[in-house]
């Protein structure tokens, strides 16, 4: 056994998940700690293509508590990847300074792809093949874009969509809640969107859809109506189309009042969780027309607890950076 520290940090959180990676013919994962902070790195990244100084700060001082949290725990093995805002930014310099300096080790700002790939792998390692059969199409709903990735064990095809909850928020969704005319506007860019991911990912070849990170995750607890968040209910849950669907309109159009009172709500996700619905909304249904159109039925979308952040963990190998 290994024990690694993953980080993820992306535009609306910064996550650690401490584990002891098993050695053998198929890597597991045995979790140790999993923290989630919502820092908002990429705060008005969208609109000055600049990371923000309180943004960072925050970002910064969460760094240094999980470089404690690695001592405390004898990580052996660090990997910190840092995705949308990050690789957008023109000041990324100082993220990747202010890093190196919290826990001594490089933060990865990874390309849309290897942060699809990494989606993936971390989906795929808990997925059964026999309830949920490949092609499996792993959608990773961000705070500033969106990864799509189709294969089975392996990624086939993948494609990073300029778009997620944040930045579509920032754009888009100034209204609580939006208007009519900034709904349409935000579901127009998803759409324009997605027409260029299916040119690079056949979305029609899906035969499972399996949906990652906290937008995903949340409007999956809607539609359970859990009182709480609970992510051992969540992670697996396989929902209707009708029921996923109708989860999305339900938190795209509540007031901001209203998803904060919502039991299972982040507080951090309350004035973004509208977009990401949204986001998921319009992959859902592309995605069944899709696979429709070529003869197939899309009855049911797969939520999953595992994402990036086991990718990052499982990935950590021999050669991984040392430090914290």
């Amino acid at each position: 056994m290994t024990r690694v520290a993953a980080i993820d940090c992306g535009t609306n959180s910064i996550r650690l998940l401490i584990a002891d990676v098993g050695t053998g013919p198929v890597a597991r994962l045995t979790d140790v700690v999993r923290r989630m902070e919502i820092v908002r790195l990429g705060q008005g990244v969208d609109r000055t293509g600049r990371l923000d100084p309180a943004a960072l700060a925050r970002t910064l001082d969460a760094a240094r508590d999980y470089a404690a949290l690695c001592r405390e725990h004898d990580v052996e093995a660090v990997r910190f990847v840092a995705t949308s805002a990050t690789r957008d930014a023109e000041n990324r310099q100082d993220f990747v300074e202010g890093v190196r300096d919290a826990l001594g080790v490089e933060p990865e700002v990874v390309s849309g792809e290897e942060e699809a790939a990494l989606s993936f792998r971390g989906a795929a390692s808990v997925l059964d093949p026999q309830a949920h059969p490949g092609p499996h199409l792993v959608v990773d709903i961000g705070g500033g874009s969106t990864e799509l990735v189709l294969g089975d064990r392996e990624p086939e095809a993948a494609y990073s969509m300029d778009i997620g909850c944040v930045r579509l928020t920032e754009r888009h969704l100034h209204d609580d809640p939006p208007t009519a005319a900034q709904e349409e506007a935000a579901r127009a860019d998803v759409r324009a969107m997605l027409e260029a991911a299916g040119a690079v990912v056949p979305l029609g070849r899906a035969r499972t859809l399996v949906g990652l990170a906290g937008s995903v995750t949340t409007v999956t607890a809607h539609a359970l109506g859990l009182p709480a968040y609970d992510p051992a209910a969540i992670d697996g849950a396989a929902l209707s189309l009708a029921d996923a669907l109708g989860s999305c309109r339900a938190l795209v159009h509540a007031t901001r009042q209203e998803r904060a009172a919502m039991g299972f709500m982040h507080p951090g996700r309350v004035d973004v969780i509208g977009a990401g619905a949204l986001v998921w909304s319009e992959v859902i249904t592309r995605v069944a027309h899709e696979v429709a159109a070529q003869g197939g039925a899309l009855t049911t979308v797969v939520t999953s607890e595992h994402d990036i952040l086991d990718g990052i963990a499982l990935s950590i190998g021999a050669g991984a950076t040392t430090g914290a």
